[in-house]
């Protein structure tokens, strides 16, 4: 796959940040795809469900050659009660449930959602290689889809997989806050990825809301050191007059190809195209390293899934 160094994160479409006019996040989409954004991704965690029924409402209008749809495997959740099943059985019927949601006939990438929470579940990560992921190179190899890939915050859970798996079942890998202004964590494992020609996806570039202008949500996790460095860094952006969701979004890209492509998430149509416009500027530099020196001690400090 030849994606666009910027892509488009489907969860907004869910509510999962706050509630969405659905309307308006189908014209999200479409403008995406009008300008340049080739892959899209999902999960039926989004919204519980809802993210990939609008994306699919949206995919209707669009020709099946002008995108890359990602969706996953193994996280789930109804009424508000999160759950998680990576057994071969369930991860096969949920690719089938997904296409059916989003009105395709195939899937371009198939991903393993968030496999830390396996980590810690009878079999632990051994079952996403022993289990999980065979069954999804079986439907690759019929055809449902066409590349496997396996997602988490934590790096060194992929590499664990990728380590204890044939050379080939793993094609993608997808980290998120691990390549962004405050944290740039992913870069130590992109030699790694590269060896054994393992594509990389970067996700949520504003590292979940701390490099906003707005700043963090309540439910952030992150610890409130970092969280209030990173508002001082959003607020020296903003007095040179240039939002740190800018900065942000150019930073993140700034690997391409190295990092293929970087997922952001809106129901906006204003701000995917903001988005994209951010992406096509060149960056300054000199303002990256003023702000990673504001962020000081906090560089790199992590943080649970929730």
């Amino acid at each position: 796959m030849r994606v666009s160094a910027l892509s488009f994160g489907a969860s907004s479409l869910g509510g999962v940040f706050h509630g969405i006019r659905e309307e308006e996040g189908i014209r999200a989409v479409h403008v995406a795809v009008d300008n340049g954004i080739n892959f899209i991704d999902v999960s039926p965690y989004y919204g519980h469900l809802k993210a990939e029924q609008v994306l699919g409402k949206a995919l209707r209008e669009i020709p099946r050659d002008k995108y890359y749809l990602s969706t996953k495997v193994g996280r789930y959740g109804k009424d508000g009660v999160n759950t998680w099943d990576y057994s071969a059985e369930r991860v096969t019927r949920s690719v089938y449930e997904s296409m059916e949601r989003l009105g395709i006939d195939y899937i371009d990438l198939i991903n393993v959602h968030d496999i830390e929470f396996q980590a810690a579940l009878p079999g632990g990560l051994q079952k996403v290689a022993d289990e999980t992921l065979p069954a999804l190179v079986k439907l690759r190899d019929e055809g449902v889809v066409r590349h496997v890939g396996i997602t988490d915050l934590q790096p060194e859970n992929l590499q664990w997989v990728i380590d204890h798996v044939e050379p080939g079942t793993v094609e993608s890998v997808l980290c998120f806050c691990h390549y962004s202004l405050n944290d740039d964590m992913l870069t130590d494992y992109l030699d790694y990825f590269e060896e054994r020609g393992i594509g990389v996806i970067n996700a949520s570039p504003f590292s979940m809301g701390l490099l906003s202008s707005r700043g963090a949500p309540d439910w952030h996790p992150a610890p409130e050191s970092l969280r209030n460095a990173c508002k001082r860094a959003a607020e020296y952006c903003a007095a040179q007059g240039y939002p740190i969701e800018e900065l942000a979004i150019q930073f993140a890209v700034s690997l391409s190809p190295r990092i293929a492509t970087t997922l952001f998430s809106s129901a906006s149509p204003a701000n995917v195209l903001r988005s994209i416009s951010y992406a096509e500027k060149p960056i300054d530099w000199q303002l990256v390293e003023k702000v990673k020196e504001i962020i000081g001690d906090q560089q790199r400090v992590r943080w649970k899934n929730s």
